[in-house]
This record gives structure tokens, C-alpha cells and sequence, in this order.
């Protein structure tokens, strides 16, 4: 029986490093100093898991049948905020920042808060409010 897997992070391809820290730093995670001249970035989170960004060139070093940058918006990337106004808020910044809007910030049937943007690459990334029960239906 193999070991069990530990989550250690999830690696997103992206077309122009600036652009992803962009975006990213705008969401508020710690971009590195310089990321934005970089081929591969990682930004680490509490609990050791980690986002990772890497260019083409980078991509095709490991894969050489590696097809290209193909966002979905079967998978979304994930953050929790502090609060239900706080999704409002990403949102609006994100979308003045001139960032496709995806789902606009509801009431979801799950009792948070959220809202989906597109990444610079059409990532789909969700923002999550605190779950409040009583606004589960």
C-alpha cells in the first residue's frame, strides 16, 4: 500500500510571470521582491502548502509534452477572507484593476460569501467570507 499523500501546494502555468504577481499581489498574497522578473515563483502559506507559478520556458523543462497554459474554470483556486464585506471589497479591486469578474459576490447557499475573478491566464480564483450558519439554506 503506497504512503499517504500530503497537500503540499498547487502549480499554476502562467504566460507572463508580471502579469500573475499582478494580480496576486493585488489579492494579497506576499509576492516576492523581484517575482515579477522571475521563471518560477512560490509563495508559501501557513501549514506549509504553497502556490507556485512557473513561465513556458519553465513548463517545458520537466515536460516536454506539456501543451500550454489551459485554465479551467472546472478547478478554481481558493482563499478565505476575514469577512463578508471583505469579499465585496477583493472584488471591486480586483475588477477596477481591469481583471475579468467571474461570479460576482452572492449570498452562497453554503453560508459564505463569495465571489470568482480571472487570473491574468483565466484562472478562475475564489474568495471566501467565514461561513455563517444561519445564511445556509
Amino acid at each position: 500500500m503506497p504512503e499517504v499523500p500530503v497537500f503540499m501546494g498547487v502549480h499554476l502555468a502562467v504566460a507572463d510571470m508580471a502579469e500573475a504577481m499582478d494580480f496576486y499581489g493585488r489579492a494579497g498574497l506576499a509576492v516576492p521582491e523581484g517575482a515579477s522578473e522571475l521563471p518560477h515563483v512560490e509563495i508559501e502559506f501557513d501549514g506549509g502548502a504553497h502556490v507556485a507559478f512557473s513561465t513556458p520556458m519553465v513548463m517545458a523543462m520537466y515536460d516536454p509534452a506539456w501543451r500550454g497554459p489551459s485554465p479551467s474554470t472546472a478547478t478554481v483556486l481558493q482563499f478565505r477572507l476575514p469577512s463578508r464585506g471583505a469579499v465585496d471589497e477583493m472584488y471591486a479591486a480586483l475588477t477596477g484593476a481591469g481583471y475579468r469578474g467571474h461570479i460576482a459576490p452572492i449570498d452562497a447557499f453554503w453560508g459564505n460569501r463569495y465571489c470568482e475573478v480571472d487570473d491574468a491566464d483565466g484562472h478562475a480564483v475564489g474568495f471566501h467570507s467565514p461561513t455563517d450558519e444561519s445564511m445556509r439554506t
